[in-house]
């Protein structure tokens, strides 16, 4: 037997919050030897991303780590290594890509300065080999352009682009472990597949050892080594993952492998109406490169004569790998992004020319769900207060407003004792579904989903799809749903728009789309999601 490069006992935390301490993990235990990929699963909140940040000694200051809990890297005990030590550590031996990029990134720093700044803080470099060093960075985990990327902000870059940088900035200095949380979860399927190769050949290469916290169980499968299923905070069961895969022991691991987006939407009316449609859309970023004194310019088309409509009680999904333009596209229909070119009707409305004000009667039917929720959601507000925001905008009686808050939460399955707690305290997968609670509170007719499922975990994924489509029959909502996991789209979608490089490139219902599709490029997203990972 390997002997393990990391190990953890008892690791036990809680949280201090206004309502009394709650217990987030109990009594952890597990280890990973170097060259071995440990998976660990469970649904949202069951204490994942916490252990490993005590692993990393990246706790908020409200957390209480117990008194045996004990941490072990490489032979050393680093439990209660003091702070300059554990800096010295994380980065160039461990290294962590966090679940959420935009939040990571610091958003008034270059991409490329970030990179560098990792490199830089624990090897001496030159100047010139430091940019190629991060430029090979960025060509190795497939972000598109990576000299023009070099010197873009994070804003400027796509979900899964800003993912692949924080990959890149992870692997920078060849770490002996590797604490992967959620790493796909922003990336299309193709380039998850080309990323789970990366991280497993520089595994081989330099012996890393890998700690994978997933929702993916496809992934889990074919790429993990052991695996621990962890709910509630504790481990209920653990063991090398093909034999759990085969022979699971604990009905939550049953359960866990037997959830997968099932069924598909029921048929709307044929002659329902049209209630959003674009024409034409067109849109177009001048991108800078080069130097103060030498600046260059170039236009990137995000989005190229695209047009959609979408009836009443219609979920039309966009699928395409990252930056093909799904979002800009999706953020200019209900105009919140940049709009150049084409026509917007919402409701037989034409309303591409609308300002801010004019828009605003508006916006209770327009609502969003973003594909990041920490950055959605206000960190200085508590949950009633961010759900109860738009209601006081438009004029809600009180009384109203609680029921329609308390009716939001009950939907997505949230408890109501959630109302007093900050954002932070929430796993990525709550937090998702409180800001689907905000956008459903206040009553809409057509709901822009930016990839509303990629934070949760299979069996919460199946819970929100079955209530997208209960809300869809309830209410008549209307949905533009954008999604790289085509799964969730064969479930949800009636019919489905396939992008590449801001360009409509297959169209249709969704059942032709992905049992036929027409295209190489369609055919290998398709492959891509519903075959083994490579």
């Amino acid at each position: 037997m390997t002997e393990p490069l990391l190990t953890i006992e008892n690791v036990a935390v809680s949280f201090q919050t206004a309502t009394g301490p709650r217990v987030a993990v109990k009594d952890v235990s597990y280890s990973v030897a170097r060259g071995r990929t440990l998976a660990v699963v469970g649904e949202s909140g069951s204490g994942k991303s916490v252990t490993a940040r005590t692993i990393m000694g990246m706790l908020a200051p409200n957390a209480r780590v117990g008194e045996t809990t004990k941490v072990v890297f490489d032979g050393d005990d680093i439990s209660n290594w003091p702070e300059e030590k554990l800096r010295d550590l994380r980065g160039r031996r461990i290294s962590m890509i966090f679940q959420e990029p935009l939040t990571s990134l610091n958003p008034v720093y270059k991409i490329g300065d970030q990179v560098a700044e990792i490199i830089r803080s624990h090897r001496e470099i030159g100047k010139a080999e430091l940019k190629a060093e991060v430029i090979r960075l960025l060509t190795e985990v497939q972000l598109p352009d990576p000299e023009a990327r070099y010197g873009q902000y994070p804003h400027e870059l796509s979900g899964g682009q800003r993912q692949r940088v924080m990959i890149a900035m992870a692997l920078a200095n060849d770490p002996d472990l590797l604490i992967a949380d959620e790493p796909t979860t922003a990336l299309d399927v193709t380039v998850q597949a080309e990323i789970l190769g990366l991280i497993k050949a520089l595994q081989d290469k330099h012996g890393m050892a890998v700690i994978l916290i997933t929702h993916d169980l496809t992934v889990v499968e074919h790429v993990s080594d052991d695996v621990v299923v962890m709910r509630h905070g504790e481990v209920v069961e653990r063991g090398e993952t093909s034999q759990v895969f085969a022979d699971p022991q604990h009905a939550y691991t049953k359960h866990l492998l037997a959830s997968e987006p099932k069924g598909k939407p029921d048929p709307i009316e044929g002659d329902a109406p049209i209630v959003m449609e674009g024409e034409h859309l067109r849109i177009v970023f001048h991108l800078k490169a080069g130097g103060f004194f030498n600046p260059q310019y170039r236009e990137l088309v995000a989005v190229d004569n695209v047009s959609a409509s979408i009836r009443r009680g219609e979920t039309l999904g966009i699928v395409g790998e990252s930056g093909s333009g799904k979002t800009t596209f999706g953020m200019s229909l209900i105009r919140l992004g940049a709009n150049q070119e084409g026509q917007i009707s919402f409701k037989g409305e034409r309303i591409e020319h609308l300002t801010r004000k004019q828009m605003r009667p508006l916006r209770p039917k327009i609502q969003v769900v973003f594909q990041d929720p920490f950055s959605s959601l206000n960190p200085r507000m508590i949950i009633r207060q961010i759900i109860e925001e738009g209601l006081t905008v438009n004029g809600l009686a009180p009384a109203e407003r609680r029921d329609r808050i308390e009716q939001a939460l009950t939907d997505v399955q949230m408890p109501l004792d959630c109302l007093d707690r900050f954002p932070h305290e929430f796993s990525g997968g709550q937090r998702q579904r409180l800001a689907i609670a905000r956008a459903i509170a206040l009553d809409p007719e057509f709901i822009l989903l930016d990839e509303p499922t990629s934070a949760l975990d299979l069996s919460i994924q199946a819970q929100i799809i079955d209530l997208l489509r209960e809300l869809r029959r309830r209410r008549g909502l209307s949905y533009l749903f954008i999604s790289h996991d085509l799964k969730v789209v064969r479930a949800l979608c009636h019919n489905t728009i396939v992008m590449q490089h801001g360009k409509v490139v297959e169209f249709g219902p969704t059942s032709e789309v992905l049992e036929r599709p027409q295209t190489d490029y369609t055919k290998r997203l398709v492959k891509a999601a519903f075959e083994v990972v490579a």
